[in-house]
């Protein structure tokens, strides 16, 4: 236990570097953390924390957050600066992840030096532009490697509002993967062409038809993953690199038996750089379907799962668990 002042700003504050290792520190007694800030991380703190006779008490190790938000940036340098304020100032707390393919524009620069100035801001630098989905996978890897519990993927431009960003995280809850749905009781898409909406619109009717999937936007790209979601893929084995790595991705966990559910959002198309959509991209997308389709024997419904459901999340047991427990505390011991 160590004693520590507490902060005249907030109710509880404050990280402690113990073997470069960061500690959540609030007051005794007093209200726990939330939920989404009660993680490890192997990272020192960053602030000053002094001695006095309030009691404080270096609990759980954490990390600032629990939920990162992975952004694939090539030649967006005029987006970045201003989508990290916004992450920044957002009413729940997340890390970004900047996944940057050598960017000639200098985005990769420009991230450092945000990163530099803001803990919650990390930075992977790859040598080449490879992909949306090698992006991706690259950054769901290093989220894996940490202890962040809902990962979310966005883009780069605008084009995702990050002030959604708390009813994906609301939603995540009790879901195992949520999807930003654009067609979702209706169509929310701004600056669109009128191609380019009936291209995406075919394109969520194709995929429904071949591989049964009960989605409305499966090609879109804001979407959050619970851990244990991206945990039970083998990302390696990922066979999709454009746009179809969203079907592709949302397929394998769906045809799993985990709970997907969509979050209507309203899309609005890039006004700053320039559009990654190429013809490759849509013909890897109208052959990757088949695929999946073979993938899952043939069956256009979720594979047949031993044993009770409980969506792949394990709140049903959770819950038999802590019930039984209460139970026994509550029964009193037979008299000898």
């Amino acid at each position: 236990m160590v004693p520590l002042v507490r902060s005249t700003r907030t109710a509880w504050t404050g990280e402690i570097a113990i073997r470069s290792w960061s500690f959540a520190v609030y007051p005794a007694g007093g209200q726990d953390p939330p939920l989404n800030v009660i993680r490890t991380r192997a990272q020192p703190a960053r602030i000053g924390l002094s001695w006095a006779r309030n009691p404080f008490i270096v609990s759980r190790p954490w990390c600032m957050n629990n939920t990162l938000v992975i952004v694939p940036t090539y030649n967006e340098r005029e987006n970045l600066p201003m989508l990290a304020e916004r992450l920044l100032r957002l009413p729940v707390s997340v890390d970004l992840l900047v996944v940057d393919d050598n960017s000639p524009d200098g985005t990769g620069r420009i991230a450092d030096d945000l990163a530099a100035r803001h803990p919650s801001i990390h930075v992977l630098h790859r040598a080449q532009k490879q992909g949306l989905g090698r992006a991706y996978a690259a950054g769901f890897a290093w989220a894996l490697e940490r202890d962040y519990e809902f990962i979310m993927e966005m883009d780069g431009d605008f084009s995702h509002n990050p002030d959604d960003i708390p009813k994906f995280i609301e939603a995540a809850r009790d879901a195992d993967l949520v999807l930003g749905s654009r067609y979702c009781n209706g169509i929310r898409v701004i600056n669109w062409p009128l191609r380019r909406l009936m291209l995406s619109l075919s394109a969520a009717k194709y995929v429904k038809i071949i591989t049964g999937m009960p989605i409305s936007d499966p090609t879109g790209g804001f979407k959050c993953f619970r851990r244990h979601a991206l945990q039970s893929i083998n990302l390696s084995g990922v066979q999709s690199n454009g746009y179809s790595f969203q079907i592709e991705m949302t397929h394998k966990i769906w045809r799993q038996g985990m709970r997907v559910v969509e979050v209507p959002i309203i899309f609005t198309d890039r006004f700053q750089g320039t559009s990654k959509m190429s013809r490759g991209i849509v013909s890897e997308a109208l052959f990757m379907v088949w695929s999946l389709l073979f993938q899952n024997g043939l069956r256009r419904r979720p594979r047949p799962t031993a044993g009770p459901s409980d969506n792949g999340s394990g709140r049903n047991m959770n819950q038999d668990i802590s019930s039984s427990l209460k139970k026994t505390l509550e029964t009193p011991p037979e008299p000898r």
